[in-house]
């Protein structure tokens, strides 16, 4: 099963593609070449990956779902 988790971007470097997203307090450096991020934006990363952009209530109610799975 793959699972791709919801975070915030926190910083961006437009010149290697990646950015540092925040999950709950854990920042894990993603590669973003696939889609153009900038600060604050909520995404889906899997893999080490940003796979898409997402709205703060899509993110809010997959943080929560993921919560009550205990998968967070």
């Amino acid at each position: 099963m793959c699972v791709a988790l919801p975070g915030t971007v926190v910083e961006v470097d437009n010149e290697v593609k990646t950015a540092v997203v925040d999950f709950s307090g854990n920042r894990v450096t993603a590669a973003s070449g696939l889609i153009n991020v900038v600060p604050g934006d909520r995404v889906l990363v899997h893999a080490g990956c940003i796979l898409q952009k997402v709205s703060q209530s899509e993110a809010d109610e997959l943080e929560s779902l993921l919560t009550e799975l205990s998968l967070e």
